[in-house]
């Protein structure tokens, strides 16, 4: 690159250019950052010229290494941490240890963390000391994604009490986790909490969260030993509840809004998966006076799946609707999405694909 005649080199580039380039790098390669540069060049002529070229080189090559590893050590740099790509290949507590102690600590945020749960009995786990750890040198920690992690000899008295976000994906808890009854003081903070495909979660479970007096935001994905009748007694005591998700569960889409519709008055924010929708099951939510937002998501159409008329119908008696998502239903560029869009001026109506995950975890 040029800049004004000049041939510009990486260095060149400003200190919050390159820390945009840097976090997208993986944690390993950050470490690398601190430690390398460019290698000094000899170049060719007399003795005298040789030995300054080299001094001049080797000072050059000094600045780079002092510029990486101070941008490294940047607060900005850590406030999002990715550990799931080490899972496989080997993100051992020895390194973990040492990047709570140099690097996170009061400045990390987010963290996601792989374990060991497919790895053979023999594979290092998750530790209550190191959440413990977590949790006394991360103060500012607000968000937590777990990982295909064994925590069944993890309680949950031992995350960090500063979470505001927990978040679970195939990973494995014991039974007594989130029971009703046990100490109301752990996680006073949690505001949102994240079950996909945790499959020892049951009814139990689900009764336990109502302890969670912050609690907000529910997402229950594949979490098949939910029943109906678990589901629907739940709710009774989270009715402060704002943002509920129901996805690839055995519940049906009809008993999962009828228990909506009874419990959860104030709800801004419903995403389900369509399996087992009506048109009479959609209609219990009509005049709900908070609900901003409703995604249906698909693939399972079935022949009583409400037909565009009969969505636009009950969606006209929410008062405060202003978001229709569609994923994963096919509609997408078809008559039904002109209709949608048509019949629900005041709301945006969006229609498309299932999307991929995103990378930006944190949000």
């Amino acid at each position: 690159m040029r800049v004004s005649g000049i041939m510009a080199t990486f260095s060149d580039l400003p200190d919050s250019v390159m820390l945009e380039i840097f976090s997208y790098l993986p944690v390993r390669d950050r470490i690398r950052l601190s430690r390398c540069g460019l290698a000094p060049q000899l170049g060719v002529g007399d003795e005298e010229s040789c030995r300054v070229g080299f001094v001049l080189t080797a000072v050059s090559f000094l600045r780079v290494c002092h510029r990486w590893k101070r941008l490294v050590d940047d607060r900005w740099l850590w406030r999002h941490v990715d550990l799931t790509l080490y899972t496989v290949t080997g993100m051992r507590p020895k390194v973990m240890w040492h990047l709570l102690r140099r690097y996170m600590a009061s400045r990390l945020h987010s963290l996601r963390l792989g374990g060991y749960l497919f790895s053979g009995s023999h594979a290092p786990q998750l530790s209550p000391a190191l959440m413990r750890a977590l949790g006394q040198k991360c103060p500012n920690l607000k968000r937590l994604c777990l990982h295909v992690a064994d925590l069944s000899m993890v309680p949950i008295s031992s995350l960090p009490c500063t979470l505001r976000t927990l978040e679970l994906h195939s990973c494995e808890i014991s039974m007594l986790w989130l029971l009703k009854g046990q100490d109301p003081t752990v996680l006073p903070l949690l505001e949102c909490i994240v079950l996909d495909r945790v499959p020892a979660f049951r009814d139990e479970h689900l009764q336990g969260l109502t302890r969670f007096r912050a609690l907000r935001s529910l997402v229950l994905g594949g979490t098949y030993r939910v029943t109906e009748t678990g589901l629907d007694t739940s709710l009774q005591e989270l009715s402060y509840l704002q943002r509920l998700e129901v996805l690839g569960c055995t519940l049906s889409a009809d008993s999962t809004l009828l228990a909506i519709s009874r419990h959860l008055r104030d709800v801004r924010k419903i995403r389900l998966t369509v399996r087992g929708l009506s048109a009479p099951g959609l209609s219990v939510l009509e005049g709900m006076p908070a609900l901003e937002s409703l995604c249906l998501l698909g693939p399972l159409i079935t022949p009583e799946m409400p037909s565009p008329a009969e969505i636009i119908s009950s969606c006209l008696t929410m008062p405060k609707l202003r978001v229709l998502e569609l994923q994963g239903l096919g509609w997408e560029g078809q008559e039904a999405e002109r209709i949608l869009c048509k019949g629900l001026p005041h709301c945006l109506v969006i229609v498309r694909a299932c999307p991929k995950e995103s990378m930006d975890w944190w949000m």
